[in-house]
């Protein structure tokens, strides 16, 4: 098939949560012998640069160049709109230049938008079938924000959540099927009851990069990873240092703590100067900082869909403590495969229990990476996406068919 792949981050070098999945996609269908275009944007000319290495895992590529400051007054030049800001954030007026000409000039079998944010490039096409994946249901992130955010940011957050909740339902009216990363954001779509074809194939981890590799660890060390400039990761961690870790350190005050992921904010780089916390900023490889701990906490408060640097820690044999919410983004069990807590005493007993017993450690490590293997497995996952895009397919000829 001719698909015409779009996407809101420029999928190529798969470093982030935004680009690994788009990326795993493309290389996935181009070795299944189709020939894959890429629209999507850069924010730099080194990031565009950066990308060309997606050449040999597609047919061709197309990069609309922008920038923040010119997409942040696309953003606000919308508040006063029923269009959401997140569409102006990844509006670039070449790129929809770029994907017209492309749509006139070729024949195509398939279109795939992955990130409702972008659908706005594709969505007037109706002689194509076309899928929508919207990953994690946006709406409900903003939404969520709003809850922890101050006036007027709290106001803010709820329109633009609502606003891309409208979005999102007026979507689904747009595209032949909609599909979402986990059963949770799912579930969440289908409550929408617009009609829609849905399903969901989860992320996968490549687990022959993130493997155990023997390193020792060290059971009074534990590690959070993810961007320090992402705020849920900002949020959840200024929470844990204020409420768990001095649980932690009066117990285990030797115990010690890793803050790892780029950009880390004033803020973030203060809580260094908590006894036994290190913020490091940006790292050319986080393996070692999670091999090298007892474990890898992921408190988050905010969470949609998958947390990839969970699914990597288990991958690594390395335990997880993380919350609920975060939890359900993966398709593990509880106390089976890892620990979830939701308030500081149960954090630091979860934490206290993985730290002080190294059999339970073990345990966890390998129940934790085995599973990886048997549920989040890329070939896994990109198997439910054939049988999606197959469905897809057969439908749309079917209504074709129907409308003659």
């Amino acid at each position: 098939m001719n698909i015409l792949y779009v996407c809101h981050r420029f999928p190529y070098p798969p470093k982030r949560g935004g680009k690994i999945r788009p990326f795993n996609m493309i290389r996935h269908l181009t070795e299944k012998g189709h020939k894959v275009t890429v629209c999507s944007l850069a924010r730099s000319t080194a990031e565009a640069e950066e990308g060309r290495g997606i050449a040999p895992h597609c047919q061709a590529f197309e990069v609309g160049l922008v920038s923040n400051p010119v997409q942040v007054v696309r953003m606000v030049a919308r508040l006063p709109l029923v269009t959401p800001s997140s569409m102006g954030f990844f509006y670039s007026p070449d790129l929809k230049r770029k994907i017209d000409h492309l749509l006139a000039s070729q024949q195509w079998d398939l279109i795939f938008v992955h990130c409702s944010s972008v659908a706005q490039y594709v969505e007037h096409v109706t002689d194509v079938p076309k899928i929508i994946d919207y990953g994690d249901m946006d709406s409900q992130k903003w939404l969520e924000y709003a809850n922890y955010k101050s006036f007027p940011l709290s106001l803010g957050y709820r329109l633009e959540g609502l606003k891309m909740l409208a979005a999102e339902k007026r979507l689904a009216g747009k595209f032949d099927m909609g599909t979402a990363t986990t059963r949770a954001e799912w579930e969440t779509l289908n409550s929408y009851n617009t009609g829609l074809t849905t399903d969901w194939f989860p992320n996968g981890v490549d687990a022959s990069f993130f493997s155990p590799d023997g390193t020792p660890y060290d059971p009074d060390t534990i590690s959070f990873i993810g961007r320090m400039d992402y705020y849920p990761n900002q949020e959840c961690m200024f929470r844990f240092c204020e409420q768990v870790w001095p649980l932690l350190r009066k117990g285990r005050p030797q115990m010690k703590l890793l803050i790892v992921g780029a950009d880390p904010s004033p803020a973030v780089r203060k809580l260094g100067e908590l006894e036994g916390v290190t913020v490091t900023g940006s790292v050319p490889d986080v393996r070692p900082y999670v091999r090298g701990a007892a474990l890898m906490v992921a408190p988050l408060n905010i969470a949609r869909g998958t947390q990839n640097k969970i699914l990597e820690a288990m991958a690594m044999g390395v335990p997880v403590v993380t919350s609920s919410i975060a939890a359900g983004g993966v398709d593990a069990e509880a106390e089976k495969h890892f620990l979830v807590a939701d308030t500081p005493d149960a954090y630091a007993a979860a934490i206290r229990r993985i730290c002080s017993d190294p059999a339970e450690r073990s345990r966890l490590a390998d129940a934790g990476r085995a599973r990886m293997l048997s549920h989040h497995a890329w070939p896994r996952s990109m198997e439910r996406l054939d049988g999606i895009i197959e469905r897809c397919v057969k439908q749309f000829q079917e209504n074709k068919g129907k409308r003659k």
